[in-house]
């Protein structure tokens, strides 16, 4: 899978899940630090990767664009943000969530939950 690991979490995530196999960049590496998130949508968008975000307004910028690409992936609550804890969290969902992150969806985790909302946001649950 693709991911773009935006700059709310570490640039250690995407090592991480390099080393697990996963094709995955964070937004220092292509100097997007200080973009908007409407830049890394659609640059997410245009690789076909899944954006991986402890920051909850790409949930309402989903919403607002109707698009059913690209899903992110929100950290929230008391999740670890440690690089190990996020790179762990995600992958233990990985295998459930896949078929559903091609498809295109918000998936929020928590610590002990996770939820999946598919896009474009109006659509049914997952």
């Amino acid at each position: 899978m693709k991911f773009l690991i935006d700059n709310a979490l570490s640039p250690q995530v995407a090592m991480l899940l390099r080393d697990a196999g996963h094709d995955a960049v964070h937004v220092r590496e292509y100097g997007m630090q200080q973009s908007t998130d409407e830049d890394l949508l659609k640059r997410a968008g245009a690789e076909s990767r899944v954006v991986v975000s402890a920051d909850t307004d790409f949930g309402t910028l989903l919403a607002l664009r109707g698009h059913a690409l690209p899903s992110v992936v929100l950290f929230r609550g008391s999740t670890s943000r440690t690089a190990h804890g996020v790179a762990k969290r995600l992958l233990q969902e990985l295998p459930r969530v896949t078929s559903l992150l091609e498809a295109g969806c918000i998936l929020t985790l928590e610590a002990s939950r996770s939820r999946v909302r598919r896009l474009p946001i109006g659509l049914p649950d997952a």
